[in-house]
């Protein structure tokens, strides 16, 4: 069932492998292709990979280093390999946790040991149990609940109610009805003959019914009248005024606790406390601040006090603030100094020597992702970059003196340089002097939504073409927009006005091919790249029509365009200014190329070109967004409104920006 099972070192020194019978091909070409997609361009959030005609299973084992591939056909459906990759990764560290950490991957290599029993024991478990969960068997009509119906379960009654043979839920009144039968004496065996049903319960006889008749007369006459009813809720209680509190052990003199009416220290009832008891000024001066403890103002009379309690709570309190006070003073103090208490409060953020987990890393991840959302990442995006850090440090041993925050804020800025230097590199000007070698054109071919400034951008392109001694040819292939073709050949006067023809041998740097509006885009560049080749032109820059992704026509019209002429480069113009309508389009874009493409391999965008980068101070998150979608690079960076305005993208100065709070 599995092609190939692969454990390697992110190294690149593979350590055990396993190929399935019948499978000639190697499974290097797979695993490679996984490497540079996946692994190197930190797309590890999900742990399948699809190549061909082969699906793949991955899992990371940061601690040592390792990854685990497994290959198997796409059309199967193997519903036990997420778990069987598990409990090989978890039986290969635990059997050779020791040698891993004592000699390494390398040294690790050239120990002799024997991994394919236990792999095939795992495997034969992990299918044996998958097939015991697959063999369930239907249960039969008999075993269903419709078996148990039958046609007197289904009839109903006039009250709405089912047969007691149903099971039906007892109403209310014949609970009560059956409680007050409980009360009354048993019927003799003459009467309970005589019982009816209603409603599906037992009706009461006829002499019960004297009977409880009786007993409700009698009742009525002992209690002179109908009984009172009992109020279901009792009145609320009118709120008493303030009442002078009574002291059990208060003295006969009962006015010398009246303080009401005195105040201040001038008062009969202060010169008559006693001299002699200590007062506490902690007590004082607390009593000063906040609101009081204890002080019921709203009491009545029928609450209960009892001073000894009272006098140990208080005593209790003055403890616990004088031992928060001196706390508090050698808090201050230690931190003042740098003492113990400061040190101690620095080191206990601090991890060290300990494996990282999910929930250590969720509380960081989590903001981060919140903050790279803010800075103009597209969401989808923020999460799946977050998911893969997870999967990078899960596992991984810290250092010492090493936070979960650094760490986890450190690998995500290691990913995002990842990601904007990915595994194509773009270098016109050495592809365009090999075009020359072979004298042939350089084609360049610019894509994009309406109004992001590909005409302005072709200029600038063409002006650091002319800059770097190459000649060029623009092709007007933008027949739908009113004024595109006026607009290229101000361009090309300009550019021309700045590099006369003395410095190109006596004939323009730039010139325009034009053949008017409403005509087909793709002959108009088949014919220009023509012309190119015929008159020695270096660099040929097709203008084409900004057109929405949605619009199946135009789109139609660009597949049709890429796909007769056959580009050289295909590049895609965004804003800066947009986060996740940048990711729509890009996808719709290299989905309609790839559908309306009439060849087995579909030609899709090979880099992107994004404008208006000097209008989004530090929200820089649409060049992440738009190199993660499609694993292209970004060519050149749009910075002002004059030609000179074009800049490379310097990965670590965006992710710089990026990050910074």
């Amino acid at each position: 069932m599995l092609d190939f099972f692969a454990i390697f070192s992110k190294g690149g020194i593979v350590l055990w492998c396993f190929q399935g019978a019948g499978v000639t091909e190697s499974f290097t070409g797979p695993v490679n292709a996984l490497i540079r997609s996946v692994i190197l361009q930190e797309r590890s959030g999900n742990n399948s990979f699809t190549h061909n005609a082969l699906s793949l299973k991955y899992k990371l084992d940061n601690e040592f280093e390792l990854v685990f591939v497994v290959g198997f056909q796409k059309i199967l459906t193997l519903t036990y390999v997420d778990k069987f990759i598990d409990d090989v990764q978890l039986h290969f560290r635990d059997r050779y946790k020791n040698e891993l950490e004592l000699r390494g991957a390398l040294k690790f290599l050239l120990h002799n040991f024997e991994f394919g029993d236990d792999f095939h024991q795992l495997l034969r478990e992990a299918e044996e149990s998958s097939r015991a969960k697959a063999t369930v068997s239907m249960r039969t009509f008999n075993e269903s609940q419709k078996s148990q119906k039958t046609v007197k379960s289904m009839i109903e009654t006039k009250d709405g109610d089912k047969s007691k043979e149903q099971g039906g839920k007892k109403s209310k009144n014949a609970k009560k009805e059956v409680e007050t039968r409980v009360d009354q004496p048993k019927a003799s065996p003459q009467t309970a003959s005589k019982r009816t049903v209603e409603n599906g319960f037992e009706a009461l006889t006829q002499v019960e019914i004297i009977e409880k008749n009786r007993a409700k007369f009698i009742s009525k006459q002992l209690g002179g009248g109908k009984p009172e009813k009992t109020s279901k809720s009792p009145k609320p209680l009118k709120p008493k005024g303030k009442v002078k509190r009574v002291w059990d052990l208060g003295g006969k003199n009962l006015g010398e606790l009246d303080y009401s009416g005195t105040n201040g220290d001038n008062s009969i009832d202060a010169q008559n406390q006693d001299k002699e008891t200590p007062v506490d000024p902690l007590i004082q001066v607390d009593s000063m601040k906040g609101d009081l403890r204890g002080v019921d103002y709203e009491s009545s009379d029928e609450e209960e006090d009892d001073d000894d309690d009272d006098d140990e709570e208080e005593e209790e309190e003055v403890e616990e603030k004088k031992k928060r006070v001196v706390v508090a003073n050698t808090n201050k103090k230690g931190a003042k100094k740098g003492g113990f208490g400061g040190m101690f409060g620095m080191l206990k953020g601090l991890v060290g020597s300990k494996n990282l987990t999910e929930d250590d890393m969720m509380p960081v991840l989590d903001k981060m992702r919140d903050h790279l959302i803010a800075k103009n990442v597209a969401a989808e995006i923020s999460s799946q970059l977050c998911d893969s850090v997870a999967k990078k440090l899960e596992g991984k041993v810290m250092g010492t003196f090493t936070t979960v925050a650094s760490t986890v804020k450190q690998s995500l800025q290691d990913s995002l340089v990842q990601i904007l230097q990915p595994k194509r590199r773009v270098d016109i000007l050495r592809d365009v002097l090999e075009a020359r070698s072979q004298r042939k054109p350089f084609v360049i071919t610019f894509c994009g939504v309406n109004g992001v400034g590909k005409s302005t951008n072709l200029a600038k392109i063409s002006y650091w073409l002319i800059e770097n001694g190459f000649t060029v040819l623009i092709a007007a292939c933008d027949t739908f927009r009113a004024g595109a073709v006026e607009q290229l050949r101000t361009h090309q006067r300009r550019l021309n006005s700045l590099h006369p023809p003395e410095k190109h041998g006596g004939r323009s740097a730039v010139e325009l091919f034009e053949k008017g509006y409403g005509k087909d885009a793709a002959g108009i560049a088949m014919e220009a790249i023509a012309f190119a080749r015929n008159q020695g032109f270096e660099v040929v820059l097709i203008d084409t029509a900004g057109r929405m992704q949605d619009n199946a026509p135009l789109m139609t019209a660009l597949a049709k365009l890429i796909a007769v002429n056959n580009p050289d480069l295909v590049l895609f113009v965004g804003e800066a200014l947009v986060g996740n309508e940048a990711v729509d389009q890009l996808v719709k874009f290299n989905q309609a190329l790839a559908d309306h493409s009439k060849t087995d391999k579909a030609r899709l965008i090979d880099g992107i070109v994004l404008t208006k980068f000097d209008t989004i101070d530090d929200k820089v998150g649409a060049a992440i967004s738009m190199t993660y979608i499609t694993g292209q690079p970004i060519v050149f960076v749009g910075t002002g409104q004059t030609y000179s305005d074009l800049r490379s993208l310097n990965a670590r100065a965006v992710v710089s920006a990026l990050m910074k709070a």
